[in-house]
């Protein structure tokens, strides 16, 4: 089987062109090519296929085999190796998702794709569509992680997200004590991807972000959406804001009604399975 491997700010997946090749049990494949001692090594495995709906289609899991309904890092891989290889020559495409459908616009240079702006659609609040149940005042919740209490927004960005906002210098925070614990929290029924935010500036956040099935990962362009949305909520950040992850930086904007996402995308290597 061919691969290739790409990369948005570090947050990198295994990408298969169901266009040439068949894959059988996904949710084994992702969990053994994922693997980054006996694998190929990454944060899950993406799935470029047809669509009768859009473009093509995006089908992604995450390193433990769980299926992932949307990831923005891996939306923006999929428009720079759709275009430069040949199965969509257009700069404005439409990405099918288990999310439903995301339009991608692409800036494009010399036929080398240098950015793209994902729209993400709406951001979601209510419990049902996040999902979360609601234990504390409308819009958070008061979680007890071991010996700590936090303060989470929860926001759906068509996969649900708790963002929580640090007093704290989030270069110290431990992201490997309290991310699992978050993810995992009774409050939130289908796991949840865990956002530990720090404000800078008003337009500009610093977050870590510890994601549901496959834990530290060095970006999550969903979560950075959420990161900005509970933000603006709390009247912490503008509509614009720069979102500085471990992997570098997204640009998010949220107008009030649709959220947009832009970023770079990178290939790392082509190989065989």
């Amino acid at each position: 089987m061919r691969f290739t491997k790409m990369e948005g700010l570090g947050n990198d997946y295994i990408y298969v062109n169901l266009f040439t090749e068949t894959v059988g049990d996904a949710p084994e494949l992702a969990r053994r090519i994922a693997d980054r001692h006996f694998g190929v090594g990454s944060d899950g495995l993406v799935l470029i296929g047809p669509s009768d709906t859009a473009d093509v289609r995006m089908i992604m899991y995450n390193a433990d085999g769980s299926r992932g309904r949307m990831c923005g890092n891996a939306a923006r891989c999929i428009g720079k190796y759709v275009y430069e290889r040949g199965i969509v020559r257009r700069d404005a495409l439409r990405l099918e998702t288990d999310s439903g459908i995301r339009h991608l616009q692409l800036t494009v240079q010399d036929g080398i794709v240098s950015s793209i702006t994902v729209d993400m659609g709406a951001p979601a609040f209510e419990p049902a569509e996040v999902p979360y149940v609601r234990e504390g005042s409308e819009g958070s919740l008061k979680v007890r992680l071991d010996d700590r209490t936090f303060e989470a927004f929860p926001v759906g960005m068509g996969n649900p997200h708790a963002v929580v906002f640090l007093d704290e210098s989030i270069e110290a925070f431990d992201l490997f004590h309290y991310g699992p614990l978050l993810e995992r929290h009774s409050a939130f029924p289908e796991r949840t991807n865990a956002e530990f935010v720090q404000v800078l500036d008003r337009d500009h956040l610093r977050m870590r972000v510890w994601e549901r099935g496959s834990g530290m990962t060095m970006a999550c362009g969903t979560g950075a959406c959420a990161a900005a949305v509970a933000g603006i909520c709390r009247n912490l950040s503008d509509r614009d804001v720069r979102v500085t992850l471990d992997g570098g930086d997204l640009q998010i904007v949220w107008n009030g009604d649709h959220v947009f996402m832009t970023g770079p995308a990178a290939f790392i290597c082509d190989g065989e399975y």
